[in-house]
């Protein structure tokens, strides 16, 4: 018996199988060999179109699934679904997508969000859903309305970038409690949609898919869905989440207390919590984790930093076509700490939340022409983006998460040295690294959502841990001194409240 999961991401999606008796990954895909574009056609704009992540999605499980079949006979017994978050398909009356996803780093409905915030008013934002509508999912579709009354006119159904994945898989239209938590369309104070949030926007009840589990039959693979992935018809769909919270189930990160990091495209530091704490300004943000009830709070506070991978591969871009990320990671390696005080302010991909959707820009201060080579930028971009992450951790330690060991997937930049040693000794944390992905996390979640895995402990068979990354206490000195210089820089770029 088997597993498959797949991780649509905004640069890439990936596929992974687990095999249940041993918890192994037998095959895995990721595609397309490059980063998958994003459109601007608007400073702030982020737009993907969402038969892409389809096309490449049944790539990445065709892939997958033959290199598993090399290990032996391959039996996919159910699918997990792990999925960029925040962002808005619109699927018409005639079961197509009417217009391009506008995805989680688009900017364009921050001030519905923000006059949104002031008219339901801070109380009810921040203690029935926990975070201001900013610009988030329902505020974008709030945007649509305003701006392309003749796409909202032909609306279907709003989705998640997970849930049109899942149509495209079943045919059925469905939607998580999570999936609507992250887009500020679950009132947790009354257990159900957030009927205030659509009728201050003008969203009609209707256009919710239906509510499916986290962890159960969500659906099963059409006959037309199980051609284009190349699996069985009647294939069961049995877990779905968010990358994040996703990303932390796949580190087994699930009780209070426990934090996990990604550090993908963008960077996510997230800590599970039993209390509706929030931040009042809504800086950091608390969804539905992927083991939340009624009965039992579980949730994940989510802090983003939105320009990490991407910051890091524009500079592999800018620095020439023969530059590679582990040149990169050898040349930053060579730099002390402080990147000889050269500063970095990653902020360069849409308005941030820690920032109170702000947008201001990356840039690279304090160069000196006589001094700083490859090496330092490489340095300062790795260190910038650590200290962007501590700069976030100090709101979440006020609402009481303490990211004190950190688990991550030995992945993206965390493969990188200086950018782990940074972000440890920034934050006093141990860092433990981890041989797993969103995508072998969402077939572990099948194999929960199936009853495979009776438990949770037992859904983590074969996960194992690669290192652990203590402080260097004799460098902490240096690297507190290397942040508060950061700090100052980054807060002279802000714009006043």
């Amino acid at each position: 018996m088997h597993f498959i999961g797949v991780d649509i991401g905004s640069s890439f999606v990936k596929a992974s199988v687990i095999e249940a008796e041993t918890g192994r990954c037998i095959g895995a895909a990721t595609v397309p060999d490059h980063e998958m574009p994003i459109g601007a056609l608007h400073p702030g704009w982020a737009e993907q179109d969402p038969d892409l992540w389809w096309k490449h999605c049944c790539t990445a499980v065709r892939t997958a699934t033959a290199k598993a079949a090399l290990v032996g006979p391959l039996n996919i017994s159910a699918i997990g679904i792990s999925y960029q978050m925040h962002g808005l398909v619109l699927l018409g009356k005639n079961g197509k997508a009417l217009r391009p996803a506008i995805i989680w780093c688009d900017g364009r409905a921050v001030e519905i969000g923000n006059q949104a915030f002031k008219d339901l008013g801070p109380e009810m934002c921040l203690w029935r859903f926990l975070n201001s509508p900013g610009n988030f999912t329902a505020s974008k579709l709030k945007w649509v309305k305003d701006n392309e009354p003749a796409i909202f006119s032909q609306i279907s159904k709003l989705m998640l970038p997970g849930d049109y994945i899942a149509y495209r898989m079943t045919g059925n239209a469905t939607t998580t409690i999570g999936g609507l938590s992250e887009g500020i369309l679950w009132d947790f104070s009354e257990n159900k949609p957030a009927a205030a949030v659509m009728d201050y926007y003008g969203i009609p009840a209707d256009f919710l898919p239906n509510i499916v589990p986290t962890f159960g039959i969500q659906g099963e693979l059409s006959q037309e869905g199980a051609e284009e992935l190349g699996l069985d018809r009647g294939t069961p769909v049995t877990y779905r989440a968010g990358d994040q919270p996703n990303n932390a189930f796949s580190l087994n990160v699930l009780e209070p207390g426990e934090v996990a990091a990604t550090a993908g495209t963008s960077g996510v530091i997230y800590g599970v919590s039993d209390t509706l704490a929030v931040d009042p300004a809504s800086r950091v943000n608390v969804f539905a984790h992927v083991n939340h009830s009624a009965q039992k709070n579980r949730l994940g506070v989510l802090l983003c930093v939105n320009g990490t991978g991407i910051a890091n591969a524009w500079t592999k871009r800018l620095l020439g076509e023969t530059m590679t990320y582990e040149e990169m990671n050898r040349l930053a390696a060579t730099v002390p700490i402080g990147s000889d005080g050269l500063c970095m302010v990653p902020f360069g991909n849409g308005p941030e939340r820690m920032l109170n959707n702000q947008d201001i820009g990356a840039s690279l201060h304090g160069i000196d022409f006589n001094r700083h080579t490859k090496a330092h930028i490489c340095r300062a971009v790795q260190e910038g983006i650590a200290f962007a992450l501590q700069y976030g951790v100090k709101v979440m330690e006020r609402m009481g998460v303490k990211a004190r060991r950190i688990r991550a997937g030995r992945a993206n930049m965390f493969l990188s040295e200086v950018f782990r040693d940074t972000l440890g000794g920034t934050m006093g944390a141990v860092i433990e690294l981890y041989a797993t992905d969103g995508a072998q996390g969402a077939a572990r979640g099948a194999g929960k959502g199936l009853g495979v895995f009776p438990d949770f402990p037992s859904a983590f068979k074969g996960l194992s841990r690669e290192t652990s990354i203590e402080p260097d206490t004799k460098m902490g000195p240096q690297y507190t001194a290397a942040y508060a210089r950061w700090q100052d820089v980054m807060e002279k770029q802000r714009k006043p409240a």
